[in-house]
Order: structure tokens, then C-alpha cells, then sequence
């Protein structure tokens, strides 16, 4: 879970959580791309943008890790009619990852007390 802040991971079998800054840890991955999407600057700190064809009804954005030790190769984004529609992944094994968007919200109305993380009773808690 993430608050904006930080971002919270909870390892049930360990009871443990770590807490990470969370402009850590999204860098060059498919959630900075969507975090970041607004922000042009921030996008082209992190990736190389550039378009690719057109294919089954979808306009195509490849973006490249400018980190070489990312864990991604390339990511391509998929936008039909202006929206977000598909996140097609290759990582740093080659390994493809597919992800398809249906009813995508663009910055819904959110409580901010639904990203507030309160570590359960007696997990130790690792902040990195």
C-alpha cells in the first residue's frame, strides 16, 4: 500500500513490514508511468518515450529505462480514444506481461484514509 509518501509492503508469513520512500521505489516501472503520466518532465527522467505504430485500434507509446539496471527491458502503453488500455511488459529476463484496462478512471475521487497503512499487532517493521 502507498499513501503518496511511502510505500508499505507486508509479508504475512514473516509478520513483517517494510517501509520504503515511495519516489524510491517506483522509478522506472509500469506504476511510475502511470503516476507520473501527467508530468511529461518526470516521465522522460526516468524513460525514453517514443511512438510506435498504431495496431489493433490502439495508438502505441514504447516507453525505455534510462537506469541500466532496471528491471525492465521496454514497456509499451496502449491508449485507445485518448484513454489507457493496455500495459504490455517485457522485464529484464524477456519475460511478457499483458495488462488490460477496462473502465479506467483517471484521478477518481479517493478518501485519503483508504492509503493509510497501520502495521498489524507485533510485525516487526523494516524501514529502508
Amino acid at each position: 500500500m502507498a499513501d503518496g509518501q511511502t510505500l508499505w509492503l507486508y509479508d504475512v508469513d514473516l509478520n513483517q513490514v517494510t517501509a520504503r520512500k515511495q519516489s524510491q521505489v517506483l522509478g522506472s516501472t509500469p506504476a511510475a508511468l502511470i503516476a507520473s503520466a501527467a508530468d511529461m518532465r518526470a516521465l522522460q527522467a526516468d524513460f525514453g518515450l517514443s511512438a510506435d505504430a498504431d495496431q489493433d485500434g490502439l495508438e502505441w507509446v514504447r516507453a525505455v529505462p534510462k537506469a541500466k539496471d532496471s528491471a525492465l527491458q521496454t514497456v509499451r502503453v496502449g491508449f485507445k480514444s485518448g484513454e489507457l488500455a493496455v500495459l504490455e511488459i517485457v522485464d529484464s529476463f524477456g519475460q511478457r506481461s499483458s495488462l488490460r484496462f477496462t473502465a479506467f478512471q483517471t484521478n477518481p475521487a479517493l478518501d485519503a484514509a483508504v492509503f493509510q497503512f497501520k502495521p498489524p499487532t507485533g510485525a516487526d517493521v523494516i524501514r529502508q
